[in-house]
């Protein structure tokens, strides 16, 4: 939908331009370049500044810097590492930099020699006797006709295997000499109104200015995404992706969905059943979805609350009024001790009721699975609870009305839709609960997740009291299990978590049986149990009936129990090597204690040194408990693709916009959408043609 030179860039293809043959058109298809068009929009992602002399006294370490200076000395050094080291000084009055090449030929060595004249551009270090370069670029200089300054920071592409930084700026000239041509300018798809309230440049300029930024423009705004070209062409990319899901969540709208007209008295039985009352946040989110339930098009709902907040007496409520209606439930979990934590649960609330949760995992085989699967498609299942094994084909439902997906940032895209078409009868869909325990500020929710309505249980059940974290080095190991040993004496019982930097299942499991014979020979009195992955689930839930009911003291476990696990007598959780871990995994793993009333304490036993990441991540679980403001620091931290999982998933891919980032950009994107939707419907197609191109539903289901 693009006109005159845009248009023509967005069809000339790259093999167009010079120095592009068939294995770089090859190289760059792989990354999504096809055309000139997508040339300008593939950005930096950080510049050097080649724009000034740095005098050599004037070095940091940590900081790039281009120097120029007269060779004082060159040799070969024979340390740990052979290296041909080479002293520059220039005029500032310091004792120079040495450069440090570790690999070198012998005409480079003989090349530099004292007297000669370089210019050199690296990173400074720390050296062991003065600052350093380590293989630094570097060119000759003749005094008397000295090689010019850049005129602009240079730029750093992000690239693939086979494509040097020398490349890109040779293609990205290419492209921004056409753009220039005829006075060429992309065509604004932001109405000029919303330009002009932010003060926007045109798209153009902005183009320009940050593929090849002038020396005056400062490289700390950019890296801290303050300039207004940046957040230009973040906003638009936020602004797409809004509208993107708004519009799949238009078309969604548009498809059928069971009406779930429950007469309400299974779930009146549940209520009347249950040893404790709903929170007040619990009776919100459950009228919102019920109300949902009752509509003639699939609801698509996120549920987010803390561990421990409730949500699955929320989803039990939920699948009550889809089996009131006369259709089947299915919940999926994306592991097996996870699925189990949700079957016991459902067992002891709806077997009273007259209703028998099935179970389905990899697990089952043969015979035993072919009856569960036969029950399934003869209806006989209203609640199916299990994991991915609920995808495969052979799994068939009668009359599927609901689908309640856990932690869904663990599927993968094609996993849910699958799931989502057996539910497929007569052109309906069944409806959609998605939940999850990983907290994300509310903004940022409702931009990343606008195809989705978002309910929220922002309070903790009654009687919970907060957990107090303390990081403590492994070298104080022994009195953290003689804290185990005083906890336990006095009747609580705790949680030794083991974490590996391998991820082999194997050899995690293999350092849990360890940990649990040496903690059994260290605490004589205390009754050990251990649970891991690799348990079959006739050995696991035995040891975890166990521990549930008091007869165990302390449970020695892998990250298996990070969800589903809820005995309110165990008070104490030690973490091993919690450094390896996320930010969101230590919240759900410490969530496991504090679920009484007693107070509750978890222990990180970290392995020294800590990097200065692993510190802060620590240093956040120390200071906090609130699992929504742990998100907000974790996503500044690693970003939301890595928070929520989605690099795996393929659900939010930006090219430039960074929504932890850009937080504040995203209500006025949100503004900008619905202006653009009601005053300029035209330009939605573009703008979404323009970021995604084809995916323009990003695999949401």
């Amino acid at each position: 939908m693009e006109t005159g030179k845009t248009q023509a860039l967005s069809r000339v293809p790259v093999d167009g331009l010079r120095g592009v043959g068939p294995k770089v058109v090859e190289r760059l298809a792989k990354i999504g370049i096809t055309s000139v068009r997508d040339l300008l929009f593939h950005l930096p992602l950080r510049y050097q500044d080649r724009t000034r002399l740095v005098p050599i006294a004037d070095l940091k370490p940590g900081a790039e810097a281009l120097v120029e200076g007269e060779i004082k000395d060159a040799g070969i050094g024979y340390g740990r590492r052979r290296s041909l080291k080479v002293r520059l000084a220039d005029a500032s009055g310091s004792a120079g930099i040495l450069l440090r090449f570790f690999h070198f030929s012998r005409n480079q060595a003989a090349a530099l020699k004292p007297g000669g004249r370089l210019r050199c551009f690296g990173e400074v270090r720390h050296g062991p006797q003065s600052l350093e370069m380590v293989h630094p670029e570097y060119q000759h200089c003749d005094r008397d006709e000295l090689p010019p300054l850049e005129n602009t920071l240079t730029p750093i592409y992000p690239t693939t295997e086979g494509l040097q930084q020398s490349s890109w700026r040779l293609l990205t000239d290419q492209a921004l000499v056409l753009l220039d041509q005829d006075n060429a300018m992309p065509e604004e798809w932001l109405p000029w109104e919303v330009r002009e309230r932010f003060r926007f440049p045109p798209l153009a300029a902005a183009l320009r200015l940050l593929h090849r930024p002038p020396a005056s423009i400062s490289v700390a705004d950019l890296r801290a995404r303050r300039h207004p070209a940046l957040r230009r062409l973040a906003f638009e990319e936020l602004v797409a992706h809004q509208l993107g899901l708004r519009r799949f969540r238009h078309h969604q709208k548009r498809i059928r969905a069971p009406v779930l007209n429950g007469d309400r008295s299974l779930r009146t039985r549940l209520l009347a059943r249950l040893p404790f009352a709903l929170t007040a946040a619990q009776r919100r989110v459950t009228e919102e979805i019920a109300a949902d339930l009752e509509r003639p098009y699939p609801m698509l709902r996120l549920l987010q609350g803390d561990v421990g907040s409730g949500k699955t007496v929320v989803a039990a409520l939920a699948s009550l009024q889809a089996v009131e209606a006369g259709h089947q439930v299915a919940i999926m979990a994306p592991t097996e001790l996870l699925s189990e934590q949700h079957l016991h649960n459902l067992r002891d609330w709806l077997e009273p009721l007259g209703l028998e949760p099935l179970w389905l995992t990899g697990r089952h085989k043969g015979r035993e699975r072919a009856e569960l699967v036969a029950r399934i498609a003869g209806g006989e299942a209203p609640v199916t609870v299990g994991t991915h094994a609920l995808f495969q084909d052979d799994v068939r439902f009668r009359d599927l009305g609901l689908v309640i997906v856990d932690e869904q940032h663990r599927f993968g895209v094609h996993q849910r839709m699958k799931l989502k078409e057996k539910g497929a009868q007569q052109a309906q869909i069944p409806h959609q609960l998605i939940m999850t325990a990983t907290p994300i500020p509310r903004s940022l929710a409702m931009t990343l997740y606008a195809d989705l309505d978002l309910s929220v249980i922002d309070e903790l059940p009654p009687g919970r009291t907060p957990v107090t974290t303390a990081a403590v080095p492994d070298s104080r190991r022994q009195e953290v299990i003689d804290r185990v040993q005083e906890a336990c004496t006095q009747g609580r019982q705790a949680y030794w978590v083991c974490t590996l930097i391998d991820e082999s299942e194997v050899l995690q499991c293999q350092a849990a049986e360890d940990t649990a014979k040496a903690l059994a020979a260290a605490l004589p009195g205390l009754r050990v149990g251990l649970v891991h992955g690799r348990l079959k689930t006739t050995e696991r839930e035995p040891v975890m009936a166990d521990f549930a009911a008091g007869k165990l003291d302390l449970l020695v476990a892998t990250t298996v129990i990070e969800v589903g696990v809820d005995v309110p007598n165990a008070s104490l959780m030690i973490i091993e090597n919690p450094e390896r871990l996320g930010l969101a995994q230590l919240h759900q793993l410490r969530g496991r204690v504090g679920r009484g009333a007693v107070r509750s304490h978890c222990v990180l036993l970290y392995h020294a040194p800590l990097s200065p990441p692993a510190r802060a991540r620590l240093a956040i679980l120390r200071e906090s408990t609130d699992g929504f403001e742990i998100a907000r620091k974790d996503l500044k931290m690693r970003g939301p693709g890595e928070v929520l999982g989605t690099r795996q998933t393929g659900d939010i891919q930006f090219r430039i916009a960074d929504p932890a980032g850009d937080e504040a950009l995203l209500p006025a994107a949100q503004q900008a959408a619905d202006i653009i939707l009601e005053r300029h419907p035209e330009y939605v197609r573009p703008l979404i043609e323009r970021w995604f191109g084809g995916r323009v539903e990003y695999g949401r289901v």
